[in-house]
């Protein structure tokens, strides 16, 4: 099922009033290093600190009441646990998160503050999707993707129709929009709002390196799954596959895909704190290392539109990158 721009907007009308119209700022230093305009959409700021509620909320708005008081799961690394486990509070359903054992404690302890149950698993050994359908089915619940499904697409979207608006409203013509990828919910979302707003605009995601799917995958011209042998400092990024509703959307639309080294992570995660005095974590800093690394290739010299997507990290990783020891 395709989404379309009018998806986007009625997103945006569900939306108000429960996700945060997240600003678009401007740093003079990170112009001047990078050399051009960069106008940042920080998700860090949004409800559950990332992008992810705009998705859930939008789903969980749309069932039925029968099927609110059944309830929801939802299989998560953090941030769209997060999201789930807001909006489900919000609209009065019990959920459930499938989560790795492994996830960051701050996203585990912010998730159980929403109301959520918890079930974790072993990223390496177990299937979290078959965990999760398990479960759903013996509760009659259903099943929240965070990313393959139009109606989280269409949440996600309502950044880049936010992003678009902003920029004019500043006065700005955006050459190009960038936006870290996992599955690529966020990136379809953006790319569908910003190519009806601005068609001139081009599209650039990052993702990590070992988990460079949507890269592989487009110069395929079909879907690909890896089987990295590494993991990533961006836990959030770690999809071994585009999604089979949103890589049509990025075959479409996106100029390019930039691959970034946790290395390059890390050194963006310190220019945002220091710089812009802003709480990244590695995987929502993926499209500003992208940037300052200069491989944001697209485009011409003008504006850039950045999305910062999430800010969940660890305090202790944040602290050690901050340190110079990631």
């Amino acid at each position: 099922m395709a989404i379309s721009f009018a998806d986007v907007q009625a997103a945006a009308g569900r939306l108000a009033g429960k996700a945060l119209a997240t600003p678009l700022i401007e740093s003079p230093a990170l112009n001047a290093r990078v050399g051009r305009r960069v106008l940042i959409k920080p998700e860090t700021l949004q409800r559950v600190g990332a992008f992810k509620f705009r998705g859930a909320y939008n789903r969980l708005a749309q069932l039925s009441p029968a099927e609110l008081r059944t309830g929801v799961v939802a299989f998560s690394s953090g941030n769209h646990a997060q999201g789930v486990a807001l909006a489900a509070q919000l609209l009065g359903a019990p959920a459930l998160i499938v989560m790795p054992s492994d996830a960051p404690a701050v996203k585990l302890e912010a998730t159980r503050a929403y109301g959520a149950e918890i079930r974790l698993y072993d990223r390496l050994s177990d299937d979290r999707a078959a965990i999760a359908a398990e479960i759903a089915q013996a509760r009659g619940a259903l099943v929240v993707p965070s990313y393959d499904d139009p109606h989280i697409i269409a949440g996600q979207g309502t950044v880049g129709l936010e992003l678009v608006r902003q920029a004019q409203d500043l006065g700005a013509e955006l050459d190009v929009v960038v936006t870290p990828i996992g599955g690529g919910g966020l990136m379809g979302g953006v790319a569908t709002a910003v190519k009806a707003l601005s068609p001139g605009t081009a599209l650039v995601g990052a993702e990590p390196e070992g988990y460079d799917d949507t890269l592989r995958s487009l110069q395929a011209g079909r879907r690909l799954t890896l089987k990295p042998a590494v993991r990533t400092l961006c836990d959030a990024l770690e999809s071994p596959a585009p999604g089979e509703l949103t890589f049509p959307i990025l075959m479409r639309t996106l100029a390019d895909v930039a691959v970034v080294s946790d290395a390059e992570v890390a050194e963006a995660m310190r220019v945002a704190f220091a710089t812009l005095k802003l709480v990244v974590e590695p995987g929502g800093a993926a499209g500003l290392a992208a940037l300052l690394a200069g491989k944001v290739k697209a485009g011409r010299d003008g504006a850039v539109g950045l999305v910062l997507s999430g800010g969940n990290v660890d305090p202790g990783v944040f602290a050690r990158i901050i340190g110079g020891e990631a």
